[in-house]
This record gives structure tokens, C-alpha cells and sequence, in this order.
């Protein structure tokens, strides 16, 4: 059944997605495109490009794609639910008393978990330049982002880099595409209506929230517009919703500088996405009048929907126009160029920040190309090279 399918695939990869989201795509690839064959490289690379030019956490807005691919929204639901869940657990048990455990980030296995992340990325940039860039112009265009993004890094350049990749593979590329390989989707009018309606709900709430939280004064209307806008507002997901969340929760004194940061170390330590620290910042407000309710895992999942919501909304509003648009000859030439620049994207996020702040010795650098080697070529499984790496790490490097 595809929700049993659904369900074990990405439970597995809430379990054992190390590394962020850049890493993230990496195991996507290797579990979906590699192994499971759900969509090959060119449809992938078409999703991921999708998910950076909206706002949230693009690893799990992919999540959210793959499942609904497969099995409608509900299937996207699930899929969201078992990737996000293992370490939204483990930071609501974190906020209850896991800070008595010290501070995360020194400890030897978390480096190992950052070097398996390193093989990671690495294997899927490998894999999918392969695919993506056969031929020298969208090599030489996968490079020449990469080197853009490494001088002048941002949210705003890869944006840029992608819509200027686009334009070149039309140029490029525009006469050179039999219709026979653009088959359309034939995609159903009340799939655009609720498509539709959920791009309207995104708004809507962006702009509703805040008012009526202002108007009534009610604790589970302001806690949850300002996850919801915390989620709305970022490009690239991941580390850039940090500031944002500080903004929202420190000032306000729902929580002290050090109970943020404590909840960003023990995230740093777990698999999944890095939004889940929402739901360790819910749990650990001490219950009083500015929380919804006295029940601190309650609170943690509230903040958990309200910062995943308009990702899924987004996604879920996209989605059927993405499909009908990439049906056609010039949006596929143009594609062709945009997939050879998300190639480029990843190349430099494997530089900067993923080796940068993962390889300091020589011992660092070999452990890593074991352990891509052991992807690659050995073929084993990502969730072994995690556990090889976290125990050498832990056990033989400095």
C-alpha cells in the first residue's frame, strides 16, 4: 500500500538524516531516485529548484512533494509527519530535562554525524552532475554558479543564479527538445481549486494572524502567528530561521538567550529538520498566561504546526502549476539550464558551510573520504556510513 510505503520510507529518514538541509537532499536522492526510482534526476532536480524559490524549510518542502507525488496530499502529510516526527520527540523529551546532559556541540560522535553529512552531499552532487550536466555548457554553467554563490553567498543570489540559469537553458536549448518527450499531465480543475485555495489560505493567515492576535490578546494566537510568521518569512530554511525564532521568543521572554541556545545545541545532535526546534521551544516556555496551554508537549506541538503550515501550504498550492508548467518545450529548455544551476547550488553549499565547518585535520578529511568512497562505490547504505562515522569520530579522532 502506497501509505505503508510512505510511512516506512520516511520514518527511516527521520531516523537517520543527519547533516541539515543540504544533506537531506543528498539521502532523498540516494532513498527516491537511486534506489526506490519514484523520479529520476531531472524531475528531482525540477522539485528542489521549486522548493528554493519558496519561503521555508526547503528539505522538508520536498518531503511534502515526494509524498503527495506518490499518494495525494495525505500521502504528503505522512510523509511530513514520519520525517518530522523522531526529532520533534526528541526535542519536546530535551526541554523536559535533556539540558542536564551538557553542551552538545563539543561532543566527538555530533563531528562524526558532520563528516557522514560531507559524504553525503558529495555523493549526491557527484551523482547528479552526472545526470544533470552531460554536456560542457551546463557544466561549465554549474561551476560558474557555484563560484558566484562561494564570492557573493545569499538567499537573494540563489534565486538570482537559478532565473539566470533558466534564461541560459532556453537560449540554449529551446530548439533542441522533441515534443514526443513532453508529454502533458493531465491535472484535474479541482486540483488547481485547491491549489488555489491554498495559496489564498497562506496569505490570508499571514495577514489575519497578526491582527487578530493584536485584537483578542489570546495566548494560542500569538504563540502560533509568531511561528507561522517565523516559518513565512525565511529563504533557505534551515540555520537562517535562527535569528527570526530568537526575535520571536527571547524578547518577548517566553524563553531566556540560554534556553534558546541550549534547544540549538541539542538540534545540531539529532536527524530531521532543523524547524523541530520549534517544538522544543513550545515545550520549554514556562506554562503561564502567555502560553495556550499547561500542558508543555501540547504547547510544542502547536509550535511545530504553526511553523511547518505555510511551507505546506506553499508547496501544496505550487505543486499542480509547477507540474502543468514543466510540461512545456520552453519551460523544459529552461529547466535544463535552472537543474544545471541547482547542481552548481549544492556544490558550493558542499564547500561552504558543509565542509568548511566539518574538515579541520587531515584525519577529518580522510575519515570523509572513507566514507564517500563507502557511499559511492561500495554502495553501502547512508544510514551505516552515519553510524561508521559518528563512532570513528567518537572513539579514534582528535
Amino acid at each position: 500500500h502506497p501509505f505503508l510505503e510512505i510511512a516506512s520510507a520516511f520514518l527511516k529518514l527521520g531516523l537517520i538524516s543527519f547533516g541539515g538541509p543540504i544533506a537531506h537532499l543528498g539521502y532523498f536522492r540516494t532513498e527516491f531516485v537511486a534506489k526506490r526510482r519514484w523520479l529520476d534526476d531531472p524531475a528531482y532536480a525540477d522539485l528542489v529548484a521549486l522548493c528554493q524559490f519558496l519561503p521555508g524549510p526547503a528539505s522538508s518542502q520536498v518531503v511534502f512533494a515526494l509524498g503527495s507525488a506518490r499518494a495525494g496530499t495525505l500521502g504528503g502529510l505522512l510523509a511530513s509527519l514520519c520525517f518530522t516526527l523522531p526529532s520533534a520527540l526528541l526535542m519536546i523529551a530535551f526541554a523536559y530535562g535533556l539540558a542536564l546532559t551538557g553542551n552538545l556541540q563539543h561532543a566527538g560522535w555530533l563531528h562524526g554525524l558532520k563528516l557522514a553529512a560531507v559524504a553525503v552531499v558529495a555523493q549526491a552532487v557527484f551523482s547528479m552532475a552526472k545526470t544533470l550536466c552531460p554536456d560542457r555548457p551546463r557544466l561549465a554553467l554549474a561551476l560558474s554558479a557555484a563560484i558566484t554563490l562561494l564570492l557573493l553567498p545569499g538567499v537573494l543570489t540563489q534565486l538570482a543564479l537559478i532565473a539566470t540559469g533558466a534564461l541560459l537553458g532556453y537560449l540554449l536549448y529551446r530548439h533542441t527538445l522533441s515534443p514526443t518527450l513532453l508529454p502533458r499531465e493531465k491535472i484535474p480543475l479541482r486540483t488547481h481549486l485547491v491549489a488555489a485555495s491554498a495559496l489564498l489560505t497562506f496569505f490570508a493567515l499571514l495577514i489575519l494572524l497578526p491582527l487578530l492576535a493584536t485584537a483578542t490578546g489570546h495566548p494560542s494566537l500569538k504563540v502560533f502567528d509568531s511561528f507561522y510568521r517565523a516559518g513565512s518569512l525565511v529563504f533557505g530554511g534551515g540555520h537562517v530561521i535562527l535569528p527570526l525564532l530568537r526575535a520571536e521568543v527571547v524578547p518577548t521572554h517566553w524563553l531566556t538567550d540560554d534556553q534558546f541556545l541550549a534547544g540549538y545545541g541539542a538540534a545540531q545532535a539529532l536527524p530531521g529538520p532543523l524547524f523541530t526546534l520549534s517544538a522544543y521551544l513550545g515545550t520549554a516556555m514556562t506554562p503561564g498566561p502567555h502560553t495556550p496551554t499547561s500542558h508543555p508537549w501540547l504547547n510544542g506541538l502547536w509550535c511545530l504546526l504553526a511553523i511547518f503550515l505555510p511551507a505546506w501550504l506553499l508547496i501544496a498550492g505550487a505543486l499542480p502549476f509547477w507540474h502543468r508548467l514543466r510540461a512545456t518545450s520552453w519551460a523544459q529548455s529552461a529547466l535544463r539550464g535552472a537543474n544545471a544551476t541547482v547542481v552548481g547550488i549544492l556544490l558550493a553549499a558542499l564547500y561552504s558551510p558543509v565542509i568548511t565547518e566539518s574538515i579541520h585535520t587531515l584525519p577529518d578529511l580522510a575519515t570523509a573520504l572513507l566514507a564517500f568512497t563507502a557511499l559511492q562505490f561500495l554502495k553501502l547504505p547512508s544510514w551505516s556510513i552515519v553510524l561508521l562515522t559518528a563512532l570513528t569520530a567518537h572513539f579514534l579522532l582528535p
